[in-house]
């Protein structure tokens, strides 16, 4: 059993279950080695605290954002070159994205 200031209580999630944990330095060490590898491969998900008992959660489809095109900087370059005028931010529109397509 750890003293009081002696360690440190590391909170962490996983399948939806939070914990937490009081472990010495050495130890807080070692379990953040071990966590490093899936952190650093894994994504924020956001709070682990949960606000949808309030009733002002948004739904699943309300949250989704379509996926990144990758190419987003190669099609606003392209385009500038080729006479569209796009800004450097926002939606690219479609008929500029079809262009884009059929000249590569």
């Amino acid at each position: 059993m750890l003293e009081v200031g002696e360690g440190e209580t590391v909170h962490f999630s996983l399948n939806g279950t939070s914990y937490e944990i009081d472990l010495n330095a050495a130890h807080v060490d070692e379990l953040r080695q071990a966590f490093e590898p899936y952190i650093a491969a894994g994504r924020r998900a956001g709070s682990s605290t949960s606000s949808r008992s309030s009733g002002s959660a948004r739904s699943s489809a309300q949250r989704k954002r379509p996926a990144r095109n990758p190419e987003v900087a190669s099609i606003r370059t392209w385009a500038n070159e080729n006479g569209y005028s796009l800004s450097e931010r926002g939606r690219i529109p479609g008929p500029v994205v079809e262009a884009y397509n059929a000249a590569h």
